[in-house]
């Protein structure tokens, strides 16, 4: 098959992947196919841990398993080579016959780091690899992160006004009461991003003005893990998000000073940035990836860093003159999409950056 044809069924593998987004923790999101004279045969995804890989789905969905012998298996990320909650999907292969593999990314992590690739060739097997190998690093930028960095993948989101401010001056946070720099569609899209991600960072500012929730209400998903980081520790104690359910983490200097029951309390030392004793704490918790929506104190901290990955940043149509400076972002803008009530950009950090 020629080079567009690699494309076209990883391109499937990318979109059968996607399905997953938010829902295989700790595991990647490998979608597969199995190509016959041309024909896609089997495919399938891995849906989440512990279940069945995603090679293994495609193989069992083929209905004429003669035609594996003479066929090409895509999977957009390395074939496993180890046991774990399931056998290696390598070995499967090898089992099956299938005499072609094409795989978009290797896997990176200390358990595969290409043994799987290493495991098929030496049965015979002919594995043609980096095929969309950005994308397919793209889709698991998760999965690459905590292994290649050994800290979660960081998304940062923010929404501004016309005139660059992410809030009002305090005065008028008390008489003008909350502000809504976007609408009810960009919001949802946020709830699907806290789906999405497995942990949410505010600061203590944050939690002082908005007293808000950071869980999932406007798209179907599991809860993040909810983070406040406060210097102080100087938190109301009625916080709305005591009252839910799921784990929630203070970090701080002055931990005797939290007065909220049922919250892990984390003391910080002043010995190194507050930031990577964060990231520390997730990464040491298996933690993959980390969304952090303010505020400004805490947004500037993390990019003044460069601990950040990935910036989603809402522009509101609205000028309010005054008010809490917005942080300015330094990226590769990747994405564009516009709503009635705001424009968003997602930006990408290029290594090197702050």
């Amino acid at each position: 098959m020629t080079g567009e044809d690699h494309l076209k069924f990883m391109k499937r593998c990318l979109e059968l992947a996607s399905k997953a987004e938010g829902l295989t923790y700790p595991n990647p999101l490998v979608g597969s196919v199995i190509v016959h004279d041309g024909r896609i045969i089997g495919e399938g995804y891995h849906v989440k841990a512990g279940s069945r890989h995603a090679e293994v789905i495609a193989v069992e969905s083929v209905h004429d398993r003669s035609l594996l012998a003479s066929s090409t298996l895509y999977v957009n990320l390395e074939p496993c080579s180890h046991y774990g909650k399931t056998p290696p999907c390598a070995d499967r292969i090898i089992a099956e016959g299938i005499p072609v593999v094409v795989a978009g990314a290797t896997d990176t992590s200390a358990k595969v780091s290409g043994k799987g690739f290493a495991r098929l060739r030496e049965a015979g097997c002919r594995v043609i690899t980096d095929i969309a190998n950005d994308e397919c690093r793209f889709i698991n930028r998760r999965f690459f992160t905590v292994n290649e960095k050994k800290r979660p993948y960081i998304v940062l989101k923010w929404a501004q006004s016309a005139d660059g401010f992410i809030g009002r001056d305090r005065e008028k946070i008390i008489t003008d009461g909350p502000l809504w720099i976007t609408g009810s569609s960009e919001r949802i899209l946020v709830h699907k991003w806290r789906a999405t991600e497995q942990a949410i960072l505010v600061g203590g500012e944050t939690v002082r003005a908005d007293n808000p929730r950071l869980n999932v209400r406007e798209w179907p998903g599991t809860n993040p893990i909810r983070l406040i980081l406060s210097g102080s520790g100087d938190l109301p104690s009625d916080l709305v998000m005591n009252k839910l359910i799921g784990p929630q983490v203070v970090f701080t200097f002055f931990p005797e000073k939290v007065n909220m029951p049922g919250m892990v309390v984390v003391n910080l030392n002043r010995k190194e940035p507050s930031a990577i004793q964060v990231l520390d704490y997730l990464y040491r918790w298996g933690i993959q990836s980390l969304l952090i929506e303010g505020g400004s104190t805490v947004l500037n901290h993390f990019m003044s860093l460069g601990l950040w990955d990935e910036a989603r940043v809402f522009q509101g149509y609205q000028v309010l003159g005054s008010g809490v400076k917005a942080p300015g972002v330094r990226g590769r803008l990747i994405s564009q999409q516009v709503f009635s009530s705001s424009r968003m950009e997602i930006f990408i950090r290029e290594e090197g950056e702050k």
